[in-house]
Order: structure tokens, then C-alpha cells, then sequence
């Protein structure tokens, strides 16, 4: 019986792996491990470029080649990822000046928190032009058009 199991969680598995590879590019993911490595082409024999030491940086999957993601961080570097250095996470980086994450969805609701450049957070509920971004516990409304790590009029 207990076979029985071990066969049934592996066939999930595959299955999950399965979905992600049928998954349309280009879609936004995030770096799930505390290190991570890109590479110059999609396999380990093939040299480092950039060593991330940032999780949950967020990065666009623009190709898919077997267990390997062809990405682009915030800055535009390209590169290589092994799938299981990714999440599916949604998060974001504030772009341009001073941001406002605000209590409510809208224009003049009362300002939570102010979020500097550069700052990640985790991403839902994007709608309308607007986004509940979370850094930490301290989160708000910010508008979408200030974040990199969700497409201009992405919902969900």
C-alpha cells in the first residue's frame, strides 16, 4: 500500500511539472532560493554570469528549454535559471521615486506607508490599476504602474 502512495505523489508531481512546461511566455515568477545562479545557457555545464543573493526577486520568464527558465531581472540582465531556484509568488520591485502604498484602491485614500526604489513586496489582488503590495507585513494599495513585476493592465 504504501507503493501505492509513493506512485500516486510522483505521478502529481509529474503532472505539475508538466503544466509549468505548457506555461505561455513571457510571464512574471520570482527567485525562490536565497542563492541563486544564472547561467549563460541552460544547462550547469555552461559558465555563471550572476549570483542572486535576493529571494523574491522578482524576474520575467521569457523562454523554456526543458528544466531551465531563460529570465530577465529588474535591470534587464538576461540569463538562465534551473526551475527549482524559481517560485510562482508574485512579487514586485518599486520603480522611479518615492512610492505611497495606500489603504484603499484609489486616488487620495490615506497613505499607510511610503516605499523607497528598490524595494520588494509581495504582490495580489491587482486590478484596475492597482495592486496590494506587501513588504513584510507593512502593505497598502500601489498603483501598478510603479511596480516592475506585473504587465501594464495584468489582472489577478
Amino acid at each position: 500500500m504504501r507503493w501505492l502512495g509513493w506512485t500516486m505523489l510522483g505521478a502529481c508531481a509529474l503532472a505539475t511539472a508538466a503544466e509549468a512546461q505548457k506555461r505561455e511566455t513571457p510571464y512574471f515568477a520570482s527567485i525562490a532560493a536565497g542563492e541563486a545562479r544564472m547561467r549563460t545557457g541552460p544547462g550547469k555545464n555552461y559558465p555563471v554570469s550572476w549570483l542572486y543573493v535576493r529571494a523574491d526577486l522578482p524576474i520575467k520568464v521569457v523562454d523554456i528549454y526543458a528544466d531551465w527558465r531563460k529570465v530577465e531581472d529588474p535591470g534587464g540582465v538576461q540569463g538562465w535559471m534551473q526551475v527549482g531556484l524559481l517560485s510562482d509568488t508574485r512579487t514586485a520591485i518599486v520603480t522611479g521615486g518615492i512610492a505611497e502604498l495606500l489603504a484603499a484602491p484609489r486616488a487620495g485614500a490615506a497613505v499607510a506607508w511610503r516605499s523607497e526604489p528598490g524595494v520588494v513586496g509581495r504582490i495580489r489582488d491587482c486590478t484596475g490599476g492597482w495592486c496590494w503590495f506587501d513588504v513584510r507585513g507593512r502593505a497598502g494599495y500601489i498603483q501598478q504602474s510603479r511596480l516592475w513585476g506585473v504587465a501594464p493592465g495584468e489582472e489577478f
